[in-house]
């Protein structure tokens, strides 16, 4: 009989980390809440279609409240998440953090987190991985496993010297006019912005521009922000559906796990979890577990168990998170140029920016505005509704975002805890040198942008706060040497032996890129280092 492991969570790092267990004879059975998603309306209409053809647009595209309306004075973010995503982002009864310097997201839904990203794939070459109890050589097959599995589409360009370059690499998706535009200025300005070690090109994304398993190829219907209605973008839950075609794959969904039951040896011997519809809490026997529900829930669940079995509470130091700092741009040779709805809304080119230390290398993503919420951005120009609204029309094929993101390192002050009422509490202080760093790169960005012929308007960069990007990281991390609150190389807990946690609580170090699609590699290793 063939073992069974207990998986808590159907993010990014627990779905692949169980395929890769199914495809070795083990059996596994996944805990989840399990939030779904709506149904996707009108999958072959695009997104001006879904205009003319849904008998309530504005619900759709708003909310029937309007509650993806951000109204005059809400600070900061550029950008609103559209109703078909709320059920990412929707608690459970009860569940609430407290947070000081952090202001934190959680998903309950089937895919964790994920189902809401822009697909950024970049693997960590070894200097990002210093810290970690292993290189490049032991995660890159993963990262190339991981992608035969997903489809992440790119190219071999001057990006590829801070992303190494793994297997089933599908062809780069097909570029807007703008991006066209800028990647034509830096062919001319190349050799001058390499020798000021700022690098231009596409960005990996988890997006297929060929069919593959079922999914279809990019369509370029400009629905990316509200749902691709052909799958081409990749999702956990995708995979999710795949491993329920494993005859030794459980799913338990409408579960929120609370916390472990240990026994002899200070052994896992039960996962207790409460009914989210209502009802007394269960206890579900298990032999091995694995905690994958995201790093703050997951360091949750620790915690809670850590209480239940000592009666003491403490707080884990390391909690990380990438700052990111978006930075509004004018192309200048598109002004009154139009755009074309039918194209890839995301992000589809990058700016490397190279400090001479390989991990403290600075990301930026540049995503050409084609379809989005407009509104937040209209409302923060210095103008009336009519002014900004016309002047938006001029503009909107010219306007492009730089989302930088900064590295984050381990730090005894910043901490993940529960509170009185066994919730999460976060504390979170920045760096010092954070705002020199944050200078800096700005500075090499204006100049990097100027020779693209674009120009940043002045009082438009945005320092999100920290919790903003969800890349969090640290609290439960990987090490050589052995410590309570640490795992070993195969993520396995040095406090319980037959626990592993296989998401973002174990990275000692937080590269300035996308972590998704090293988590996912992560839990593959992982598993097959349990498997070995």
């Amino acid at each position: 009989m063939s073992p069974r492991i207990h998986v808590v969570g159907s993010g990014a790092s627990g779905v692949h980390f169980a395929q890769s267990l199914l495809e070795r004879g083990y059996a596994v059975t996944m805990i989840d809440v399990g939030r779904q998603a709506p149904a996707m309306a009108a999958p072959d209409a695009s997104l001006n279609g879904l205009k003319d053809t849904l008998p309530d647009p504005a619900a759709y595209f708003l909310g029937r409240d309007f509650e993806s309306v951000l109204l005059p004075g809400t600070p900061g973010e550029y950008y609103g998440l559209p109703p078909s995503k709320d059920y990412v982002f929707d608690p459970v009864d009860g569940f609430a953090s407290t947070g000081r310097g952090f202001d934190p997201l959680y998903s309950f839904a089937r895919g964790g987190l994920a189902e809401a990203w822009t697909g950024g794939c970049y693997p960590l070459n070894d200097a990002e991985l210093e810290a970690f109890p292993f290189g490049y050589a032991e995660i890159g097959p993963h990262y190339s496993e991981v992608a035969g599995r997903i489809g992440v589409s790119g190219d071999v360009d001057d990006l590829s010297r801070f992303f190494p370059v793994h297997e089933h690499l599908l062809p780069g998706l097909r570029l807007d006019a703008h991006s066209e535009t800028l990647m034509t200025a830096y062919a001319r300005q190349r050799e001058r912005l390499n020798a000021q070690g700022v690098f231009v090109g596409r960005t990996r994304v988890a997006t297929l521009t060929q069919p593959r398993d079922g999914r279809d190829a990019c369509t370029y219907s400009g629905r990316c922000l509200w749902g691709c209605p052909r799958r081409a973008i990749y999702t956990p839950s995708q995979t999710l559906a795949r491993l329920r075609t494993f005859p030794g794959f459980e799913y338990l969904d409408g579960l929120e796990v609370r916390h472990l039951v240990v026994g002899a040896g200070r052994r896992i011997q039960g996962v207790v979890a409460r009914p989210v519809g209502g009802g007394a809490p269960v206890t579900i026997a298990c032999d091995r577990v694995a905690l994958a529900a995201g790093a703050l829930l997951s360091t949750r669940i620790f915690l809670t168990t850590h209480a239940h079995e000592t009666g003491t509470r403490v707080a884990l130091p390391g909690l990380m998170d990438n700052r990111q700092v978006l930075v509004p741009f004018l192309n200048l040779g598109r002004l009154g140029r139009p755009f074309s709805a039918d194209t890839y809304q995301y992000h589809m080119l990058g700016m490397g920016l190279d400090t001479g230390d390989g991990r403290t290398y600075v990301h930026g993503q540049i995503t050409t505005l084609k379809t989005a919420l407009l509104h937040p951005i209209i409302q923060r120009l210095p103008f009336d509704l009519g002014a900004s609204t016309a002047m938006m029309r001029a503009v909107h094929g010219a306007l492009g975002l730089v989302n930088l993101n900064f590295h984050d390192t381990r730090r005894d002050d910043n901490t993940v805890a529960l509170d009185a009422d066994g919730q999460i509490a976060l504390h979170y202080a920045a760096p010092a040198d954070e705002p020199g760093r944050i200078e800096a790169a700005l500075g090499r960005v204006r100049r990097a942008l100027w020779r693209l012929n674009c120009v940043v308007p002045p009082g438009m960069v945005h320092v999100r706060p920290m919790g903003a990007s969800v890349h969090y990281a640290g609290t439960l991390p990987m090490t050589t040497t052995a410590a309570p609150f640490t795992t070993d190389v195969a993520c396995t807990s040095r406090d319980y032996p037959n626990l592993q946690i296989v998401d973002g609580a174990t990275f000692p170090f937080l590269p300035a890129k996308n972590l998704t699609f090293t988590l996912m590699a992560n839990a593959a290793r992982a598993a097959a280092l349990v498997a070995s």
